[in-house]
């Protein structure tokens, strides 16, 4: 069975579900280049629980999580399978690593997880989401991602899915804008913190990475990243596998995970 390197994926404005372009572009030819996975674990930056959750449902619903936008982005659905087999094992995984872990029957895709995955496999795959825990830090998403590690060896894809830069309040809508020097630098340290595998600077990202308090003002768009990079074992580097900007400061690099 296909053992499959974690991914992250900035997934940028649910605009995206009606014209991706480059980034959709990006979503498609990865999936395109990859063996088909059994499933997907989805860990959503848009999904926010005190404690570990994980969603069994069997025909996940398509979350509209965002307000203000054209009324043609609520009539999109991402009609795929779900992956209760895989929630269920996703939840013993974390409750033997000692971090209990509950199940919702429920629960469904928020536009972090349906956006990039249907344009990745726009015919549907089962998927399991996977929520994170804002008042948590690096170091406890990458422990989740540690226990969930073994699923990899199931021909499962594990996807963490966020934005690498992530700062609504100073993005900009004009066309062509460059994104300002403190979204570069970020985006550019962590590159070459995952690129080198210094564990101890990327999970110490708030106090070691240039601008990360302007580049994350809140955490939970960049902790999806640390269980993706967990997943993939000790010693993991990250490759960014695609880059750019979108809204000014917005960026949508995405990264592999091997050990």
């Amino acid at each position: 069975m296909t053992k499959f390197a974690p991914i992250f994926l900035s997934h940028g404005s649910p605009m995206l579900a009606l014209d991706a372009g480059e980034s959709g572009r990006f979503w498609a030819e990865l999936a395109r280049s990859l063996p088909r996975p059994e499933a997907v674990l989805c860990v959503s930056a848009h999904t926010m629980t005190e404690a570990p959750l994980v969603g069994s449902s069997p025909a996940p619903e398509t979350i509209h999580d965002f307000y203000g936008f054209p009324a043609p982005l609520y009539e999109q659905r991402y009609t795929t399978a779900g992956a209760p087999q895989l929630a269920r094992r996703a939840a013993a995984l974390l409750d033997a690593a000692g971090i209990p872990c509950a199940i919702d029957p429920e629960l469904g895709l928020d536009h972090g997880a349906w956006v990039p995955l249907r344009a990745m496999y726009p015919e549907g795959i089962p998927v399991a989401p996977v929520a994170v825990q804002p008042y948590r830090d690096a170091h406890w998403h990458c422990r989740l991602g540690r226990a969930l590690a073994p699923l990899a060896d199931d021909g499962v894809l594990i996807v963490g899915t966020g934005g690498a830069v992530h700062n609504l309040r100073v993005m900009d809508r004009r066309e062509r804008m460059a994104p300002p020097d403190w979204a570069r630098n970020f985006d550019e340290w962590l590159a070459a913190t995952l690129a080198a595998g210094s564990e101890d600077e990327f999970l110490d990202w708030q106090n070691r990475a240039p601008e990360a308090r302007m580049a994350h003002p809140t955490p939970e768009h960049f902790l999806p990243i640390f269980v993706a990079y967990g997943a993939a074992g000790s010693g993991a580097k990250g490759t960014r596998i695609h880059q750019g900007f979108t809204l000014g400061s917005l960026s949508m690099a995405a990264y592999r995970f091997e050990a």
